[in-house]
């Protein structure tokens, strides 16, 4: 039962990535492209589930601050971002995103709430910034709380597949996968920087 489970959440994820394209500036004015923008490409798909996992392997306060804490900073990134602020290393910090988060799922890594909040916060900037050096001309409020949704999201799903891994087959096997999933996103992570 976990080789199956583990196989479709594989599929599920290889097959979200190609789901949307990165659209024009121009088209950057709606809740529609703001909620496209996080799903349109693999590295923020990968970062924000692996939240979601993480915050269930975490529980507790955990299951509901460390995603929080995530889009409340990629907000504050969005905003700075927006207002002309450059923040340093964007790229390199989202690419570092995936890589990190996959490697605290695939250890399963326990730290103090305010320490694990204060690790995706960190990395959510740069996820805002990003977010904001795409807006083109208008609709930013709109464009914001569409990414916002998304976000969300794809933290619940994160956090409602490491709930089910570890509910639904056992709390070793469903342990087992999540930190698989981990082991694959840091994995997929090192295979966008080098690619």
């Amino acid at each position: 039962m976990s080789k199956r489970l583990a196989l479709a959440a594989a599929a599920l994820l290889a097959g979200a990535a190609p789901a949307f394209a990165h659209v024009g500036t121009q088209a950057h004015s709606s809740f529609l492209s703001g909620f496209a923008h996080p799903l349109s490409g693999l590295d923020h798909i990968l970062a924000m589930v692996a939240v979601g996992l993480w915050a269930a392997q975490l529980g507790g306060r955990a299951l509901y601050a460390v995603p929080a804490a995530f889009v409340g900073a990629m907000a504050l990134g969005f905003i700075l971002g927006a207002s002309g602020l450059a923040l340093p290393f964007v790229e390199p910090a989202i690419l570092a995103s995936v890589i990190v988060l996959g490697l605290v799922v695939a250890t399963a890594v326990r730290v103090p709430l305010l320490a694990s909040a204060g690790l995706v916060g960190l990395f959510a900037l740069a996820h805002g910034a990003a977010h904001a050096s795409e807006i083109g001309t208008a609709g930013a409020l709109s464009f914001s709380l569409g990414f916002v949704a998304a976000t969300a999201l794809l933290h619940g799903a994160g956090i409602g597949l490491g709930l089910v891994a570890g509910r639904g087959v056992g709390q070793r096997a469903g342990s087992a996968l999540s930190r698989t999933l981990g082991a694959g996103t840091a994995i997929a992570g090192v295979a966008l920087m080098i690619g």
